[in-house]
């Protein structure tokens, strides 16, 4: 019992820190890279889709995105998607391909993202936190129960820390590196 609920608390907190993962890509910085238009949706066929299903994202050079279309048609609509999106990017149509090029980011909105990755950073260790407690009631109720000794539960507890520990660690790596890759011009 006690390995199995180490193990679910384990994998629970993977997934926080890949949630945190994928929130920071979100988070813009000066750099251009394809998923930043991942969440952007398009209207294709009276349905909402990712721009990536409807077409081509790649890199043209550092600073500037390429959207290629898959049909001829769907060119102005995804122009129009990334507009309207709360990115803040300024698509040209150039025919056949959509040119995004990323403005520069000035010191004040680098100091704005910069508050947002630590926000998001702190949720996630609310999350892993929770999952601790969680998992620590659940070793109290089994000492209640009589299913595991007080010993045992002590030990599930350490390792459980250890675990939060471990996380937490990550998560700070991982907002320490988005931040440092914000600040840099």
């Amino acid at each position: 019992m006690i390995s199995e609920l180490k193990k679910t608390t384990e994998q629970k907190m993977d997934k926080s820190v890949e949630a945190l993962k994928l929130d920071l890509a979100k988070v813009r910085t000066g750099r251009a890279h394809t998923g930043l238009l991942d969440h952007v949706m398009v209207e294709y066929y009276g349905s909402m889709v990712p721009v990536n299903q409807v077409a081509n994202v790649t890199l043209i050079d550092s600073r500037t995105i390429g959207v290629q279309a898959w049909e001829k048609p769907m060119l102005g609509k995804i122009e129009k998607a990334i507009r309207d999106s709360d990115l803040g990017l300024n698509p040209a149509n150039m025919g056949e391909i959509i040119r995004v090029p990323m403005p520069a980011l000035t010191e004040e909105r680098r100091r704005d993202l910069t508050k947002v990755v630590r926000t998001e950073g702190e949720s996630a260790k609310i999350a892993v936190r929770n999952l601790r407690r969680d998992a620590n009631q659940q070793l109290k109720d089994a000492v209640k129960d009589k299913l595991i000794s007080e010993d045992d539960e002590r030990r599930a507890e350490d390792e459980i820390q250890k675990l939060t520990d471990r996380h937490v660690g990550d998560i700070d790596r991982l907002l320490a590196q988005k931040e440092q890759e914000l600040m840099q011009i």
